[in-house]
């Protein structure tokens, strides 16, 4: 059976600063949709940038482009064009009469992708809202069949609904049910999180461009199976595991979705759910891919999700930069970043999760970040509480043990989220005051 096969066509607007994107690359968006239309099986047999002017209502571009792209889809004969921009919907009927084939914009191609990888319960959901969101605004009266009326019901009936009432109302029942159940699964999640909470591990969450490693780093941390591919969107559906930091202290590792420039309105709101991992993290790494040529650009645009999600970088909230993929730089390069890493406490911290070089100083930072949150008590034990004493070595850490005839004193670093419960459990025995303002991080 032959590849499906398609012709990718990335929309260049001369001169235009409203668009977020305007000023990136047009080779390198173009790069990037290619790799879009890879990641869902499709052949690419062309691939160009068309360089517009000024936007045509009616077809985005104009008739002299319209006509020299229909003259390679006859050639060529795809089955489908690409058009790596947002169509509307009267663009795309014209289009796919006018290039008498399948056309599909950037918002439908991220939606292709996602449909065919998310695996769990919840991101089909998701990604099933996005997908009926995004198809309800395509319902407006360019297909013959959604001019149709069906006949009333009964004898005082009228004149009955056109096709296009009973889809919009079909899918909007849809919607609804789809919500209520993502409802559902929001809940059960906040059970989760709030079980975690009392374990509790801080949570640490993998963020960046789709395709910058995160999976790669998370199986290496992690020594899991997570799908890791050098593939757009190879992880959609969030992934959690424990590991062990340099100080022995756990915490839990959260792999998740990648972001994207223009990523689709549909998806921020559908993938919400799956995103609030990253609203509860007490870390987040942004993991980036300092071999592209246009990882600034990509930097820019995780904050400005980041950002969409209410969370603000350059904020209280925690957040560690890890250059990874520099096993793919010049050596000269690679060098350069490592001695960094070795030089500096702060700033971006080079890495490749594919071969573990500089693993450990992410490691380290990321222990004593996380440590800068903790404080320091002594906690005097009878020498009969063993229950008490393994009770704090599970649910803080600690640094320092001396026996005496009375019983074990702790020199212990808490949490700031279990020093209510240590508060609870040992009151006067736990120091009101913290020792030291030192960071605990081993």
């Amino acid at each position: 059976m032959r590849a499906r096969q398609a012709i990718v066509l990335h929309i260049a607007f001369k001169g235009r600063a409203d668009s977020d994107s305007a000023w990136r690359d047009s080779e390198a968006r173009l790069d990037e949709a290619v790799g879009l239309t890879a990641a869902i099986g499709l052949v690419v047999v062309a691939a160009q940038v068309v360089n517009v002017a000024r936007p045509v209502p009616a077809t985005l571009i104009g008739s002299g482009k319209l006509d020299e792209i229909a003259q390679a889809i006859h050639e060529l004969g795809p089955e489908v064009v690409v058009v790596n921009a947002q169509l509307s919907p009267v663009q795309q009927r014209n289009l796919e009469r006018a290039w008498q084939t399948k056309v599909v914009d950037r918002t439908a191609l991220i939606l292709e992708i996602f449909g065919e990888r998310a695996k769990t319960r919840e991101g089909r959901l998701q990604v099933e809202l996005a997908h009926l969101t995004y198809q309800r605004s395509r319902l407006v009266r360019s297909w013959t069949h959604l001019e149709r009326q069906r006949g009333g019901f009964g004898f005082l009936g009228g004149p009955g609904e056109t096709q296009i009432e009973t889809d919009r109302r079909l899918i909007g029942e849809r919607l609804a049910k789809i919500r209520k159940e993502l409802e559902s699964v929001k809940r059960t999640r906040g059970l989760h999180r709030e079980a975690r909470r009392r374990v509790p591990y801080p949570i640490v969450a993998l963020v960046g461009y789709t395709n910058a490693g995160k999976s790669t780093l998370f199986n290496t941390l992690t020594k899991a199976q997570v799908m890791a591919e050098n593939l757009l969107f190879a992880t959609l559906d969030p992934t959690m595991r424990a590991i062990k930091l340099p100080d022995r202290r756990q915490i839990i590792l959260s792999d998740t979705v990648g972001f994207i420039s223009d990523l689709p309105t549909e998806l921020v709101a559908a993938f919400r759910a799956t995103l609030e991992e990253v609203l509860e993290a007490d870390l987040i790494v942004h993991v980036r891919d300092a071999s592209h040529r246009e990882s600034e650009a990509q930097k820019a645009d995780v904050l400005k999700v980041l950002s969409t999600l209410g969370i603000d970088p350059g904020g209280e909230r925690l957040l560690i930069e890890a250059l990874n993929k520099i096993d793919l730089l010049p050596a000269e390069a690679r060098e350069g970043l490592l001695a960094q890493n070795r030089a500096a406490s702060s700033g971006p911290i080079a890495i490749s999760a594919l071969n573990g070089a500089g693993l450990d100083v992410l490691l380290e930072r990321m222990t004593a970040v996380l440590g800068q949150e903790r404080i320091i008590f002594h906690l005097d034990l009878d020498a009969a509480d063993g229950e008490g004493l393994a009770w704090s070595y599970a649910h803080g850490q600690i640094l320092e043990r001396h026996d005496t005839e009375d019983g074990p004193r702790l020199e212990i670093a808490v949490d700031p989220q279990e020093l209510e419960r240590f508060t609870s459990r040992f009151g006067e025995r736990l120091k009101a005051m913290p020792i030291t303002n030192r960071i605990a991080s081993g």
